[in-house]
C-alpha cells in the first residue's frame, strides 16, 4: 500500500483536533470516510494513523456516506454522552505498567520469560498481556505504545568498540601527508577492496525502472556458479584528480592483487597524471590484504618500488575505521548506486557497470577485468622484511612508513 505524504496526514491529525469536540460518533466516522475518498487509494490507512479511528470504522463511514441519516426516533447508531466501552486503561489500570515492563529497553521483561526471546510485535504483547489478565487487542496495543511515545525501531550501527587513543592524531596524520603531496603534485591514493560480488544472474539489492508488471527474472538461490564465482574488485582512487580505478579480480583477495591493482593504476593512468613525480602516497585499511602487518603487502609494495623507481609512502587508518577510507564514500558507494536492481550476469556487465560510474562533482571510473590466479598463504620470513628498504615514521611507525627502491 502506497504512504500518504506526512504532511498530509498532519492536516487531517489538525482537522480532527479541532472538529472532534463538535462531532458525534456517526458524524465522526463519516467525516473520517470522506477525508480517506478524498485523499484516494491509501487513504483509510493515513486517516487512521491521523486520527486513532480503526480503519474497520472508517470503512463502515464509507459504506454508509450517501444513505439517508437515521429517523429521529432511531438514534442506535450515535451513542449517548459516556456510552460505550470505556477505556482500557479505565478497565486495566495496570496495562500501562505492564506493557512499559515488556518493552522498555533497559529491562527487556523477566529473563525467564519468553517474550525476552521473541520478537516484540503487536500480536506478541497482546498476547503476552492477555495472559496476565488484561483483554488489550493489537489495535490497543498500538494506540498505547504510541501514547507512551514508543515506535518502530531498527538497528543503528553507532558502537565502533575499543578505539585507539591516538586514532584522532592518526587520522589528522594522514590528512597532513595526503596534503602535503597534493600540494606539491604528487599522487595521494586511497585503496581498498570492495566486498567479493558473486557472477551471475543472481538477486542485487535496489530497484530500477522497468516496464510495469515486467521485473527482472533472477535465481531463486544464490549458490555461486561454478564456471562464474565470485570477483573482487580492488580500488584506486585518486584523490586530488577524483578520478577511480577498479581491478575486477577473479581470484583470491591477496598482497600480491592488492599491489597488483596499484601498478596496473601507475601504468595505465597513474604516470599520464604524473609523470615527472618521484613518490606516491597510499592511504589504506589497517587489515586485509593491505593492512599493516601483511609481511607479503611490504614485500610486493618494494617490488612495485624497485620497478617503477617511485619513494612510496604509506599510512594505514587506525583498526576499525576502515568506513573511514575516502574511497568508500567517494568512489565505491557510487558504484553501488550505478548498478543497483542489476543482475551481474557476467564479468563484461560488471567491468562495464563499474566504468560507466559518474557523479555531478565529476567523478569518472576505469575499470579492467583481471584473470591472474593469485596464490593464497604465501610465507615471507623475517629475512625478507630485514631486507626492506623501508623507514618508519617517528609517528607510530608501525602505521606510518616509506619503502624506497632498492
Amino acid at each position: 500500500m502506497p504512504k500518504i505524504d506526512p504532511l498530509i496526514e498532519d492536516v487531517v491529525r489538525s482537522k480532527f483536533k479541532l472538529l472532534s469536540g463538535e462531532l458525534d460518533e456517526r458524524s465522526r466516522r463519516l467525516w473520517g470516510a470522506a477525508e480517506a475518498l478524498g485523499l484516494g487509494y491509501g487513504g483509510v490507512a493515513a486517516v487512521a494513523r491521523a486520527t486513532g479511528m480503526t480503519p474497520e470504522r472508517i470503512r463502515r463511514g464509507i459504506a454508509e456516506l450517501g444513505k439517508e441519516p437515521p429517523a429521529d426516533g432511531d438514534r442506535r447508531r450515535i451513542r449517548r454522552k459516556g456510552a460505550g466501552r470505556k477505556p482500557i486503561t479505565e478497565s486495566f489500570p495496570l496495562v500501562l505498567r505492564e506493557l512499559d515492563s515488556m518493552v522498555e529497553p533497559t529491562s527487556r521483561g523477566d529473563p525467564e520469560s519468553s517474550l525476552r526471546w521473541t520478537c516484540k510485535s503487536l500480536r506478541a504483547l497482546s498476547g503476552e498481556l492477555q495472559r496476565r489478565g488484561i483483554k488489550a487487542s493489537r489495535m490497543s496495543v498500538s494506540k498505547l505504545l504510541k501514547e507512551s511515545g514508543y515506535s518502530l525501531q531498527g538497528n543503528r550501527k553507532t558502537q565502533e568498540g575499543a578505539s585507539h587513543p591516538d586514532r584522532n592524531a592518526q587520522f589528522e596524520y594522514i590528512n597532513e601527508r595526503a596534503k602535503q603531496f597534493m600540494e606539491a603534485g604528487d599522487p595521494a591514493i586511497s585503496v581498498d577492496c570492495k566486498k567479493k560480488e558473486l557472477v551471475g544472474n543472481f538477486f542485487n539489492s535496489g530497484r530500477e525502472y522497468q516496464p510495469k508488471g515486467n521485473p527482472e527474472r533472477v535465481s531463486v538461490h544464490d549458490f555461486p556458479d561454478a564456471d562464474l564465482g565470485k570477483v573482487a574488485p580492488y580500488g584506486v582512487y585518486d584523490m586530488a584528480d577524483n578520478v577511480g580505478w577498479v581491478n575486477v579480480g577473479v581470484s583470491h583477495e591477496t598482497a600480491a592483487f592488492a599491489v597488483e591493482s596499484i601498478r596496473r593504476w601507475w601504468s595505465d593512468l597513474g604516470l599520464k597524471s604524473y609523470p615527472t613525480s618521484k613518490r606516491l602516497f597510499i592511504s589504506a585499511d589497517a587489515g586485509g590484504s593491505n593492512g599493516y602487518r601483511r609481511r607479503q603487502w611490504k614485500t610486493e609494495l618494494q617490488q612495485l618500488c624497485n620497478e617503477t623507481r617511485l619513494e612510496v609512502t604509506v599510512s594505514h587508518l587506525p583498526p576499525g575505521t576502515s568506513k573511514w577510507n575516502k574511497i568508500e564514500h567517494r568512489l565505491f558507494c557510487h558504484i553501488t548506486r550505478n548498478w543497483r536492481g542489476r543482475p551481474l550476469t557476467d564479468h563484461r556487465v560488471i567491468v562495464q557497470l563499474i566504468s560507466n560510474t559518474t557523479t555531478k562533482t565529476g567523478l569518472t571510473v576505469h575499470a579492467e577485468l583481471d584473470l591472474t590466479q593469485y596464490e593464497k598463504g604465501v610465507k615471507i620470513d623475517r629475512a625478507a622484511i630485514d631486507s626492506l628498504n623501508m623507514s618508519p615514521d617517528e609517528f607510530h611507525g608501525e602505521w606510518n612508513y616509506t619503502i624506497r627502491p632498492q
